[in-house]
C-alpha cells in the first residue's frame, strides 16, 4: 500500500456518501409525489456500494500493473454499485376522495417514503462522511509529519 492510497480510499468514501445523501434528499423531496412521468407514485430509491477492484487481486494483474508502471490511482476504496427502487415496501393508501389522483374508492397511493427512516439514513450517511473526512485529515497530517521529519 502506497503513501497516497489512504487518500484515494477516503476520497472514494466521501464521494460515495455524498451521493447517498443526494439520493436521500431526493426521497425526502418526493415524499408526497403521487404522480410521476409514468403516472405512478414516486418510488423510494436506495444506493448500494461495492468495493473498487484491486488490480493486485491476482498474480497476473499484479505482474501486468508492475510491467506497465501505470499509477493505480483510484483503484482502492468504494464506489456506487447502483441506485435501485425499493420494491420491498408498498405504497401508502390514504383516503382522500377530493385528491385528483384518488382511485374510484377515494384512496390515493402515496410514495413508500418513510421520513423517519430517511432522516435516520441521512444521519448515518452524514456520520460516515465525517468519519472519512477525519481519516483523510489524519492521513494528511501523518504525511505532513513524515515530510517534516525528512526535511530535518
Amino acid at each position: 500500500m502506497g503513501m497516497f492510497d489512504s487518500f484515494h480510499i477516503n476520497a472514494s468514501g466521501l464521494t460515495a456518501e455524498r451521493f447517498r445523501m443526494d439520493v436521500i434528499s431526493q426521497n425526502v423531496a418526493n415524499a408526497d409525489t403521487t404522480r410521476t412521468d409514468d403516472g405512478t407514485p414516486y418510488r423510494r430509491k436506495v444506493v448500494t456500494f461495492v468495493e473498487k477492484n484491486d488490480p493486485h487481486a491476482s498474480f497476473s494483474a499484479y505482474l501486468a500493473s508492475n510491467q506497465s508502471k501505470y499509477n493505480r490511482t483510484g483503484m482502492l476504496g468504494v464506489k456506487v454499485g447502483g441506485v435501485y427502487e425499493d420494491n420491498t415496501q408498498d405504497f401508502k393508501l390514504v383516503y382522500d376522495p377530493s385528491h385528483p389522483d384518488a382511485n374510484e374508492n377515494g384512496y390515493v397511493e402515496y410514495p413508500n417514503v418513510n421520513i423517519i427512516q430517511e432522516m435516520t439514513n441521512l444521519i448515518d450517511a452524514s456520520r460516515a462522511y465525517e468519519a472519512n473526512a477525519t481519516a483523510f485529515n489524519t492521513s494528511k497530517s501523518i504525511a505532513t509529519m513524515g515530510l517534516q521529519i525528512g526535511k530535518s
